[in-house]
C-alpha cells in the first residue's frame, strides 16, 4: 500500500483552506444537518466542512475512546476486521448526514462509517474525500452513495 502524506498540505495555510471549501463546494445548498468524520484525519477536514456547511460533527472512533454509550459497526480490512463505533444518540433520526474522510482506499472504514449513519437513523447525502486511490475501488462498497473526491490517484 502506498500512502499519501497530507501533513504538507495541511501546514499550508491556504491548501489547507482551499482543501476545505473543495470538499465543501458540492454540498452546499444540500442542507446538511451534521458532518460525521473518522478517527483521525476525517476529524481534521469533517469539523471544518461542518464549519463551512453550518452543519454539526460527530465523531467516529475505534473502539472504547467514547465516553457514552456507543453503538458498534465491524467491517473488513485486508488482514482482517476492525470495529468503529459512535455515540448512540449522534444523530436525530432523519438528520442530512455527509461523512468526510481524508482518503477513499479499499471502502471497509466508509463503509462502517456509513452503516453506522443508517443504523442510527440518518438521512446518507454524501461522503466527500480529500483523496480517492481509484484502483482499490473504495466506492463499489458503498454505492449507490455520491462520492466526491477532491483528488484521485
Amino acid at each position: 500500500m502506498l500512502f499519501r502524506d497530507i501533513t504538507p498540505l495541511l501546514a499550508d495555510a491556504s491548501g489547507l483552506a482551499l482543501s476545505v471549501e473543495l470538499l465543501a463546494n458540492p454540498f452546499r445548498g444540500k442542507n446538511i444537518d451534521l458532518v460525521v468524520g473518522a478517527e483521525s484525519r476525517g476529524f481534521i477536514f469533517g469539523t471544518a466542512v461542518a464549519c463551512c456547511l453550518s452543519a454539526g460533527f460527530a465523531l467516529v472512533r475505534k473502539p472504547g475512546k467514547l465516553p457514552h454509550k456507543r453503538v458498534a459497526m465491524k467491517y473488513e480490512l485486508e488482514y482482517g476486521t476492525d470495529t468503529l463505533e459512535m455515540h448512540e444518540d449522534a444523530i436525530v433520526k432523519g438528520q442530512r448526514v455527509l461523512v468526510v474522510d481524508d482518503v477513499l482506499a479499499t471502502g471497509g472504514t466508509m463503509k462502517a462509517c456509513c452503516d453506522l449513519v443508517r443504523h442510527l437513523g440518518g438521512n446518507l447525502v454524501g461522503v466527500a474525500v480529500l483523496i480517492e486511490l481509484e484502483a482499490l475501488k473504495g466506492r463499489n462498497k458503498i454505492e449507490p452513495v455520491k462520492v466526491h473526491s477532491v483528488l484521485n490517484y
